[in-house]
């Protein structure tokens, strides 16, 4: 088993969903890089997309569609512009045409060559699509798809983040791997062998590099957060709360830009209630960004990415483990207990439930606090496992599939879950722990497996049943 980085698993993305979101929006590219291998875009008379399973029942709320129609469109969802969206889209539907890649207008017809299959899933995973490309020649190319949680993509052939895999000099396909190469090398702290292992990709100079520029787009997400007012889309009409909170927190304080709100947050109130309100208010501020279309970190998926930053952001502000130094080992730690969960599980809503999601960010937020805040190797991998442990099970059922209700509350709690478990596991002996990281793990994986469908992010069992919305 080859290696995944651990920028692989904390990353850039867009909201609403890695899975439903950019993993059809990389399919999307990919199949566009498919019709060039043989052919040229201007040999394109007709592309067709059909979405099956999780990907169709939940399309509209997750932005499925819109999504498949970018990436066609030669669209990248690190550099849009988040503000012309609508506009791109509502220009492809109206006109019924699709400048494929950028290169050739073709005719598209939403409804006939964009099809959401509610009726029909695909064997090989719940968020199935099948692209086709029909040329001037007659000729047809079809490829399948499957997006398999956290923006990574598969066909039945090959998955996508294998092309980003590798061999590490010391690899860590689960905790006893760590054990063992912590020993090995006689390392104290696990972000040194993470270190080591990401030399495969790049330079530690390149890895802090990297770490840091994530910690900038967290900081810059979390302020757009707090700094926006109204209903988010998508016809629930959920109001935005961040923005409220951050104000009632800061009373009469004025800020100008991100700078001066980060040396307020640095001179707060740190009475345990406010620190709690303020962990909600980073968790609210991401995932309503992220429900909105709003680029934001995928760690290690969108409907969870409000988990690590929440953490990050109260280690930074309110606790003594202030410094780049800290910053980047958390993400290190944080990445590789994800990388643990995507190898050995998974982290896909659709597969595993909600558990796959805010679990497992959970459990990589306790990890990354618990390393920097001076825990041993075993009291990180404990850490991990008590997060976990308390959210085996959590169902994924998002209401009128937006990512919206119970999503973004949920990243507030998983939050809270996961400093409790940091300090839980600071004050424990990990050798007396009865229940190891890897135990867990197999056991969520079980859990997963044993799942009924209706709660895999379908919106057809729980809340989204419960509460009676029409689909949006």
């Amino acid at each position: 088993m080859e290696s995944i980085s651990v920028f692989e698993i904390i990353k850039v993305g867009i909201g609403p969903s890695s899975s439903h979101t950019m993993g059809p929006w990389n399919a999307a590219e990919s199949f566009i890089r498919k019709i060039k291998t043989d052919h040229q875009v201007q040999e394109v008379k007709e592309v067709f997309v059909e979405f099956f399973g999780s990907l169709a029942k939940t399309g509209i709320g997750h932005g499925t569609d819109i999504a498949g129609m970018l990436g066609l469109s030669g669209e990248n969802f690190k550099e849009i512009d988040t503000s012309k969206i609508d506009e791109k889209v509502a220009a492809i539907k109206s006109s019924d045409t699709l400048n494929l890649n950028g290169e050739k207008v073709i005719p598209f017809i939403y409804g006939h060559h964009l099809i959401l299959n509610k009726q029909k899933s695909l064997d090989f995973h719940p968020n199935g699509m099948i692209f086709k490309a029909i040329f001037e020649n007659g000729e047809e190319l079809i490829q399948d798809y499957y997006s398999i949680g956290g923006g990574f993509i598969a066909t039945q052939e090959a998955n996508s983040y294998e092309n980003h895999c590798t061999r590490t000099l010391y690899p860590c396909h689960n905790g006893k791997d760590i054990d063992k190469n912590m020993a090995k090398l006689g390392l104290d702290k696990i972000s040194d062998l993470i270190f080591l292992n990401e030399e495969s990709w790049r330079s530690r100079e390149e890895t802090e590099k990297e770490a840091l520029y994530i910690w900038q787009q967290i900081k810059e997400c979390i302020y757009k957060g707090v700094n926006k007012e109204g209903i988010l889309p998508g016809g629930l009409n959920v109001t935005r709360r961040a923005a409220g909170l951050n104000r009632k927190l800061l009373g009469d304080k004025i800020y100008k830009n991100i700078h001066d709100w980060y040396q307020l947050l640095i001179n707060a109130d740190v009475s345990f209630t406010n620190i709690n309100k303020w962990v909600s208010c980073f968790a609210l501020a991401v995932n309503e960004e992220n429900a909105s279309f709003g680029r934001i970190i995928t760690a290690p998926t969108n409907g969870a990415s409000g988990v690590i930053p929440a953490v990050l952001m109260y280690s930074q502000v309110f606790t003594d483990f202030k410094s780049d130094d800290n910053i980047i080992r958390f993400l290190l730690v944080a990445g590789e207990i994800g990388t643990l969960f995507k190898k050995n599980a998974t982290i896909s809503a659709a597969m595993g439930g909600c558990q796959a999601e805010i679990g497992v960010s959970s459990a990589m937020a306790a990890a990354g606090l618990t390393e920097i805040m001076g825990g041993t190797p075993g009291q990180v991998q404990m850490a991990a496992e008590i997060a976990m442990e308390h959210h085996l099970g959590m169902t994924c059922d998002p209401i009128g599939g937006l990512v919206q209700i119970p999503c973004i509350e949920r990243n507030s709690m998983g939050a809270i879950k996961a400093i409790t478990a940091a300090n839980i596991a600071l004050e424990s002996d990990p050798t007396k722990a009865r229940v190891t990281l890897d135990e867990v793990i197999q056991s969520m994986w079980e859990t997963a497996q044993s799942m009924n469908d209706r709660f895999k992010e379908t919106s057809e069992g729980g809340l989204a049943i419960a509460v009676n919305v029409a689909e949006c």
